[in-house]
């Protein structure tokens, strides 16, 4: 069995771009003030969500491994 991630959006760096949806269909959602949201906090390690934080040009989706917390991305330095 893989990993699972835990997957947050930082809405005050957001802007809405909708990468993350484009990256991801399904993965994330723009509330009514066009905020990205992950579809499930709790997911299974996906090759398209880490796509969606790699190509958030404001580098708004951190994702670490459920249970530890090992930073998925942003890496650690």
């Amino acid at each position: 069995m893989g990993d699972r991630w835990h997957v947050e959006v930082d809405r005050s760096l957001c802007i809405g771009s909708a990468q993350c949806l484009h990256h991801a269909p399904g993965g994330f959602r723009l509330d009514t003030a066009r905020q990205s949201h992950p579809a499930d906090p709790e997911t299974d390690a996906d090759e398209r969500i880490l796509a969606a934080a790699e190509g958030c040009p404001v580098e708004a989706i951190a994702i670490t491994v459920l249970g530890s917390g090992e930073p998925v991305f942003p890496p650690e330095e």
